[in-house]
């Protein structure tokens, strides 16, 4: 929890310095100032009434940024989350280069503004300090609820960021009484690395949510997917996914604007160096020339005060499409829906979170315990609506949040049917996946002896010298590993020693632990000897041969079959299309024909759960796989297989659209055949 804390409390200590310090040399510039022919000081009135509705308008916006997207559909709510995030990450970088330039003369510029705005009177004064302040308080709401919705937490983010707020006020008090003294520059300089960091992980977030809504492509393009070899409830990928707001499975465009943001903007910041300390300036008595008289309450500063709550709450409480007649549903950390009631027919729900973290939230058939309406993600102080039509029957609702216990609300009897009631999707249990791994390692068996007569031919024709003959005994060995498709993640080391990258190894291609097929690949077509590939065809069927005798014992996780039936895809164009994979032989689009056969295995064993739940799925990804199959057909030329580079481009498109079509559908699998976890 604390490291999703830390970066909202740096951006809370820096935003807060940097306004405290403003307003500082504001009150001390005041305090200064005479009027002509009096000594007395000019009142500090006006300030801290500017600094008021500045933080008037801080929070309402704020409060805006939380609530009103909430009235939003999914996918207009993940544009809107990820416009202002990138928004957020833009301001941010401005503020870090802005603060690096102008830290050591910020307090000669405040001063000349206030002599200035004392020319006008009170109104003068008040605006200065507002117009400081609030760019200050905008900056930091907007950036907070980014970071927050990164992390899916709220409690955490604020409390962080009311702790750095509070420490940068504390501080400001103290340096304006003299009491401590520290170089303001230094400390914006040296935090500012840390502050793009943080800003990197939010942009590629907010990118994710463009991608997610629709509004910038490659969804499916993923570069890496760690979840699952990562447990995110331990202590480090708490603490790296805290302060740095990045994921375990990220697009190749996150992971490209990440560092490209993060390098770019680090580099620059170094180059721009720490500005030359301009001599400091004489002291100056402000003098006020003819200035009308102060006064305390300036009315248009009392109407910045009221202006933005009332306009925040008028925009959420009005905004279009909030109400739908709705029965409000609310989450709390103890409770789930404690005033749920229901009737038959068509109608809506409002779910809101109160809670303090993200929460799954489903709408549960009592008889059957099929799911009627579910809500996969809901946000901390967010809401959602939900429509559903229900036939007689009784219903509750499920209230899951990670790390606490599951809820769920009393069961609510409905009489009197439904002309078109909402059918209820079945849940799917361990047991009913177990015999879809059993038959799927049924199928591996043949592969498996299939592939160490491949490797055998492939070994002899590279001993008696036939280059030709090898290389395609090479594709064809690697095909029916390709076909072997959802057993692979559960081999191991022996899976990475028959199927490993040299990326993988620390010396790479020329890495002794890099063996296996790929080992194979580089050396036939890299011109390597048959003396130097001897050795790893025998290391390869070694392995090959252990794999088969250890297979009776290897153990499949029922849970992961529905994954694999998008992950073989979503892997073949991860490694094969974007040539990551490829040591030489150029055969993209025949290994990812493989793994479109692959996905045919897993897809009919795990037919009958899915028609049961979704009769149009399979059909249409049926249809997309044989549209899939044909593009990569045509990639061949004289019946040949081409490489990505020999290919003409709108072949290559072709491919690229056919996967990314089915992998939109295929990506349903897995949530349709989701085994609950309580």
């Amino acid at each position: 929890m604390w490291a999703d804390a830390l970066p909202n409390l740096l951006i809370g200590l820096r935003e807060g310095l940097e306004g405290g310090l403003v307003v500082s040399i504001l009150l001390a510039a005041a305090r200064k100032a005479t009027t002509p022919g009096d000594t007395r000081r000019a009142s500090t009135g006006p300030i801290w009434l500017g600094v008021a509705a500045a933080t008037v308008l801080a929070l309402s916006f704020g409060a805006v940024l939380t609530f009103y997207r909430s009235v939003l559909s999914t996918t207009a709510q993940e544009a809107l989350g990820g416009t202002l995030s990138v928004v957020a990450v833009v301001l941010v970088t401005w503020m870090v280069f802005w603060m690096r330039r102008t830290a050591r003369t910020l307090s000669g510029e405040l001063r000349a503004k206030v002599a200035d705005a004392l020319t006008i009177g009170s109104l003068g004064l008040a605006t200065v300090a507002f117009l400081a302040v609030g760019r200050e308080g905008v900056e930091t709401a907007l950036f907070v609820w980014t970071v927050a919705a990164a992390s899916g937490q709220t409690l955490a983010p604020l409390a962080g960021a009311g702790v750095g707020v509070a420490v940068a006020v504390l501080l400001c008090v103290l340096l304006y009484r003299s009491i401590v003294r520290f170089r303001v520059g230094v400390f914006f300089n040296r935090t500012a690395a840390l502050l793009v960091v943080i800003a990197a992980g939010v942009l590629a977030y907010g990118l994710g949510d463009l991608q997610d809504a629709g509004v910038l492509p490659g969804r499916a393009w993923v570069a890496f997917d760690l979840s699952r070899h990562l447990d995110p409830s331990s202590a480090w990928v708490t603490v790296v996914t805290g302060i740095t707001n990045l994921r375990p499975a990220m697009t190749w465009l996150q992971v490209v604007a990440y560092l490209v943001y993060l390098g770019g903007v680090l580099v620059a910041l170094r180059r721009a160096g720490t500005p030359a300390a301009p001599a400091p300036p004489a002291e100056v008595k402000i003098k006020v020339k003819d200035a009308p008289p102060v006064r305390r309450r300036p009315v248009v500063l009392v109407a910045a005060l009221l202006v933005p709550p009332l306009a925040a709450i008028a925009l959420i409480a009005f905004a279009p499409g909030k109400a739908h007649g709705g029965q409000q549903v609310e989450v709390t950390a103890t409770a789930c829906a404690p005033s749920f009631t229901a009737r038959a027919g068509r109608q809506s729900f409002t779910v809101a979170n109160r809670s303090a973290n993200a929460v799954e939230v489903t709408l549960v058939q009592a008889a059957s315990q099929g799911i009627v309406a579910e809500i996969e993600t809901l946000g901390p102080a967010t809401s959602r609506d939900v429509g559903v039509s229900l036939s007689t029957g009784g219903y509750f609702w499920r209230c899951l949040a990670d790390g606490l216990p599951t809820l769920t609300s009393a069961t609510v009897q409905v009489s009197g049917g439904a002309t078109a009631a909402q059918v209820a999707i079945l849940p799917v249990s361990v047991a009913d996946l177990l015999p879809t791994v059993d038959a799927y390692l049924a199928y591996v068996r043949p592969k498996l002896s299939a592939l160490a007569a491949q490797v055998a031919r492939l070994r002899a024709d590279t001993a008696a010298g036939h280059l030709a003959a090898a290389r395609a005994d090479w594709l064809a060995a690697q095909q029916i590993w390709e076909q072997v498709g959802a057993a692979y993640g559960s081999f191991d080391e022996l899976g990475a020693a028959i199927d490993g990258l040299p990326q993988a190894q620390p010396g790479g291609v020329d890495d002794p632990n890099f063996t296996g097929l790929h080992r194979v690949e580089y050396g036939l077509w890299h011109g390597q000897t048959a003396a130097r590939l001897l050795p790893a065809l025998d290391r390869l069927t070694a392995d090959i041969a252990e794999l088969q005798r250890g297979l009776p014992g290897v153990t499949v996780d029922p849970t992961d079959m529905p994954l694999r039936a998008h992950e073989i895809l979503e892997d073949a164009l991860r490694d094969h299309l974007t040539g990551q994979s490829d040591e030489g032989a150029g055969a993209a689009y025949p290994l990812t024909l493989a793994d479109v056969q692959g996905t045919r295995v897993v897809l009919d064993e795990l037919a009958p759960l899915i028609d049961a739940r979704d009769a149009a799925l399979l059909p249409a990804v049926r249809a997309q796989l044989a549209t899939l199959e044909q593009a990569l057909d045509a990639t061949r030329s004289g019946g040949r297989w081409r490489p990505p580079s020999a290919t003409p481009l709108a072949a290559r498109q072709a491919v690229d659209a056919a996967v990314g079509a089915v992998l939109e559908n295929l990506s349903r699998v897995p949530t349709l055949l989701e085994v609950p976890a309580h």
